[in-house]
């Protein structure tokens, strides 16, 4: 299949669902060979099954000799997505230490080692893409977890921008976006929320994957982009 990525390589970390399975199908559509991996290996099977152009693999990001590993069975890769989260939410006094860390070792030291054994793989002209997320740019009561873990994730991806170049290494931070992981809400708590998100929110709904799925694509496929964390979160931190 012809198309920017024609002929590459993209290595998607996450899900076999929400905005990791949109990013997925988005660089394989885009030209791409695509290697779903996560610890859910059968999962990621079952997920991508008659989808050609994908195969699936298997890496836990809290574990760093499964990311060697991963990288010796990989051996050249072109582009790296990390779309892995964990999230740890609450108020100061509820805040448990290890869902804290669990929180950073998947979005923070867990990219940080992937990046440390795949970036030797990859050629000059390949690109990392990281997940921040919309709560370290707009300060909220109750998300102190997921802003510190999201801010630290920004940092990264600049950090790593200037110690791998002329590998790119950029970062998406994603406003609320229906995936499906809202819907342990309840269908009428979620429908609330989303109201109350679309109604301040200046472009007045809610995101899709495929708004999130576009923005990586752009940050994989952009020369001259490095360093940079896209916003893609209806300009809600300006509400």
């Amino acid at each position: 299949m012809t198309g920017p990525l024609h002929d590459q390589t993209v290595l998607v970390i996450g899900r076999g669902s929400g905005i990791a399975r949109a990013v997925t199908i988005a660089a394989r559509d885009a030209g791409a060979r695509v290697i779903a991996a996560g610890r859910n290996r059968d999962g990621l099977v079952a997920a991508y099954a008659g989808e050609p152009g994908i195969s699936a693999e298997s890496v836990d990001l809290t574990d760093e000799p499964s990311i060697a590993a991963l990288g010796e069975r990989l051996g050249a890769i072109g582009h790296v997505v990390s779309t892995a989260s964990a999230r740890a939410r609450g108020l100061l006094a509820d805040l448990d230490r290890d869902a804290i860390r669990r929180s950073f070792d998947t979005k923070v030291i867990g990219p940080l080692m992937l990046v440390k054994h795949l970036a030797p793989l990859m050629p000059a002209d390949g690109s990392i893409v990281l997940f921040s997320g919309v709560a370290a740019s707009k300060i909220a009561v109750g998300t102190m977890g997921v802003a510190i873990t999201n801010g630290a994730a920004d940092v990264l991806a600049r950090s790593l921008a200037l110690e791998l170049a002329p590998i790119r290494v950029n970062a998406i931070s994603p406003g609320v976006i229906d995936t499906g992981a809202w819907d342990d809400f309840g269908e009428q708590c979620k429908a609330s929320y989303f109201a109350d998100i679309s109604a301040r929110n200046p472009v007045q709904h809610i995101g899709t994957v495929d708004d999130i799925a576009n923005g990586v694509l752009f940050a994989l496929t952009s020369p001259f982009l490095t360093g940079q964390t896209l916003h893609i979160d209806g300009g809600e931190p300006l509400t």
